[in-house]
């Protein structure tokens, strides 16, 4: 597995990945939501799209195109300044739509995405990296946990009627 920025020809897949991964916590393919999980352009423009690519394997496996490495996972990292930052405050990194596609649970690929992050934000002097997840999340909670990552629930929000977020936070001091 590599871990990179995504590239051009891995923005489709990538939002493919997002939205197969939420697939579960969306209403349907006719949430709006979905078009915000889909636009992995959007995202990286707007902050950075970072994938985990299959060494291995090239071609049209995932929706990639030919050279093309499949898409395990993503997730966004929202530095200072970005328009995708919910949460984060003066000194925090915050990282947002961690994904793994269904087909690639279970092989480290959330892991490795959450690790990449962290140690980005560390690089730049970050104090501590902070994230929201849907409470119906529970194995990217066990993820965080595993992580060190703890609940932050004077940050929990609401960014839309009927969507409650919980806030996680890590200290990045320790």
């Amino acid at each position: 597995m590599l871990l990179r920025r995504a590239s051009p020809a891995e923005l489709g897949p990538a939002g493919d990945v997002t939205v197969a991964a939420y697939a579960d916590f969306v209403l349907g393919p006719d949430d709006p939501y979905v078009a915000r999980l889909r636009d992995a352009a959007r995202r990286d423009r707007e902050a950075e799209l970072w994938v985990a690519v299959d060494d291995g394997v090239t071609g049209d496996v995932a929706g990639s195109g030919p050279g093309v490495g499949t898409v395990l996972g993503t997730v966004t990292v929202c530095p200072p300044g970005s328009p995708w930052r919910e949460v984060a405050r003066e000194g925090e990194g915050e990282l947002r739509m961690l994904a793994v596609s269904p087909v690639a649970r279970g092989r480290g690929v959330g892991t490795a995405l959450l690790d990449l992050v962290l140690d980005r934000f560390r690089a730049d002097g970050a104090h501590a990296v902070v994230l929201s997840s849907l409470p119906q999340m529970a194995a990217a909670h066990r993820l965080y946990t595993r992580a060190g990552f703890t609940r932050l629930p004077e940050r929990d929000h609401s960014p839309a009627p009927h969507v409650q977020l919980l806030a996680f936070g890590k200290d990045l001091t320790r």
